[in-house]
Formats: structure tokens, C-alpha cells, sequence
């Protein structure tokens, strides 16, 4: 039997199946008007090289799960993309209010 929610409060999800802030399925978007993004997750089984997360300047080892985040406006397309950790890119959009 699941845990019940607090009244009329909404549950937060963790584990596995969370989403983080900013961090949906493909293609999802964080912000609005010039401050948009766009955001992927990266399951740890298509995570096959290693990067370096922009936050943190730690690296993001093969197999670890992560999001990689664009500007929705950028016209540069690839070269503007990021990968982040999950945690490092939910501290980011939380600071810019996405």
C-alpha cells in the first residue's frame, strides 16, 4: 500500500522515475522567450563517452545518467550543447528561475 499524500499536498516523486526541475524526456523545454532550453535526458546505458559537466568541471563517466541542455534560440545547434549532471543542471535552473 502506498504512502498517502498530506492533505491536498502534492507528492514528490524520487527514485528512479523522478524527473528533476528542467530535466524532462527528450526534447522538453526549460524556461520561456530568450532564457529557453532545451533538455534531454541521458540514461546511463546511452551514456558512451565521457564529458565534462560546465557546473561542476568534474567529468561525467561512461554509463552515468545526465541531461544534456541547449539554448532553444542558439543557431550554433551542436556546439551548443551541454551535458550536465542531473544534479548540477537542477541547482542551474532552479538559480535562473527555469
Amino acid at each position: 500500500m502506498g504512502r498517502k499524500s498530506r492533505a491536498g499536498a502534492p507528492r514528490r516523486r524520487s527514485g528512479p522515475g523522478a524527473r528533476p526541475l528542467g530535466a524532462g524526456g527528450f526534447g522538453s523545454r526549460a524556461g520561456d522567450g530568450d532564457d529557453a532550453f532545451q533538455v534531454r535526458t541521458v540514461p546511463g546505458s546511452s551514456a558512451l563517452k565521457l564529458y565534462r559537466c560546465p557546473a561542476c568541471h568534474q567529468v561525467i563517466e561512461v554509463g552515468m545518467a545526465h541531461v544534456v541542455v541547449w539554448p532553444s534560440a542558439a543557431a550554433g545547434g551542436v556546439s551548443e550543447r551541454r551535458h550536465w549532471h542531473t544534479g548540477c543542471w537542477r541547482r542551474e535552473a532552479s538559480r535562473r528561475g527555469l
